[in-house]
């Protein structure tokens, strides 16, 4: 226990009572005198039992600390996709917490908060997504901002979410759909496939990512903010050929409107849509179209490093929920223990033939 000058102010150290642990506290004065007395009515009000931990999480209300944490953290720190969805997801969390001030949102409250969302018929998913970005809120307001003491999220379960099986296209339903798509969706369809390319990453995609003569295109990743420059194939080669031939001179973009913008996610999704239907391809959706691209490199034998790679997964556990082997997509592994049989017989016959000795046949014989 102990006074200090941080800068101009004096601050003053003790044992938290509650807690057990150090706790720094500013005087919010500049006289030494005044702070001594500060600091021994605090000591007195410890070994009287009297003192009690005031933050100002007390008279903060929960819509000041998200609007905060949205425009000094999400919009700085995230990427533009995922702020927006935090703008998105606040909105709930504001309906049923805007008024309330920090240390009113307890466990208690947030299990409340998941049975109204369940009777409102939200995913587990999207739950999940609205305590994480709560979640998040409230560590910032105890790290950086000295607001409460205590993050109540952490005490509360997440909803269980059951992952379905990844779904990807079949040759058979890639054919239909493409015979059913008009040619502009067709070429993003295409490209999708053959890139593993995000809706936002194809629809916004500039010629000045694209090297023709390198066969390469640059992308900056939105999750992570790197940079990456990745080999296409002949089939994208040839749409890119293509596009430039018709290119838009008033568009920067490889996959613009009839106008020249940016083609809208929904007016997209309303063209995807018809196509599927058109060719009977069921519980498909656009981003499923990225997990075709995963599993039909993966079922082939490519490296699940090289995946993760073209792909930009973080790390190769994410593709693993990609990794649907056929049992064909196996053998080539499995037909690995022949080949290292036949060589180490090959290798003893020769040994023995050396020394001057008869193959041992028993040995050749399994």
């Amino acid at each position: 226990m102990g006074l200090y000058k941080r800068g101009s102010v004096w601050w003053m150290s003790f044992i938290n009572p509650n807690t057990g642990k150090q706790q720094r506290r500013s005087t919010e004065t500049e006289d030494k005198e005044q702070a001594k007395r500060i600091f021994d009515k605090i000591k007195g009000q410890i070994a009287e039992g009297k003192w009690f931990e005031r933050l100002p999480g007390e008279d903060i209300k929960f819509s000041e600390m998200i609007e905060r944490y949205l425009e000094e953290y999400s919009a700085v720190q995230k990427a533009p996709r995922s702020y927006q969805r935090d703008k998105s997801l606040k909105k709930h969390l504001f309906n049923h917490y805007g008024n309330l001030v920090l240390t009113q949102i307890t466990p208690k409250q947030i299990a409340e908060y998941k049975l109204k969302r369940r009777s409102e018929k939200a995913s587990p998913r999207t739950i999940n997504y609205e305590l994480a970005l709560l979640s998040h809120a409230f560590t910032i307001a105890i790290r950086e901002w000295e607001w409460v003491s205590e993050n109540p999220v952490k005490k509360v379960t997440r909803e269980k979410v059951h992952n379905q099986m990844e779904r990807w296209l079949t040759s058979e339903e890639e054919g239909r759909l493409l015979n059913s798509s008009p040619e502009w969706l067709r070429d993003i369809i295409l490209y999708a496939i053959h890139t593993g390319f995000r809706l936002s990453e194809v629809l916004e995609l500039r010629w000045s990512q694209i090297d023709l003569s390198r066969r390469t295109v640059t992308i900056s990743e939105q999750k992570n903010g790197g940079v990456d420059t990745l080999p296409l194939n002949e089939t994208v080669m040839n749409i890119l050929a293509r596009k430039e031939k018709g290119r838009v001179e008033s568009s920067e973009l490889v996959f613009p409107s009839l106008a020249g913008t940016r083609i809208s996610n929904r007016n997209l999704f309303r063209a995807f849509s018809g196509a599927l239907e058109r060719a009977k391809v069921e519980g498909f959706r656009f981003h499923d179209l990225r997990h075709t691209f995963a599993t039909r490199l993966v079922q082939n034998g490519v490296d699940l490093y090289a995946v993760q790679k073209l792909g930009r997964w973080k790390n190769t556990s994410m593709i693993m929920r990609y990794a649907h082997h056929h049992s064909e997509s196996l053998r080539p592994g499995i037909e690995t223990m022949d080949r290292i049989k036949k060589g180490n017989i090959t290798n003893l016959a020769q040994s023995q033939k050396k020394r001057g000795h008869k193959p041992c046949l028993r040995l050749v014989t399994p």
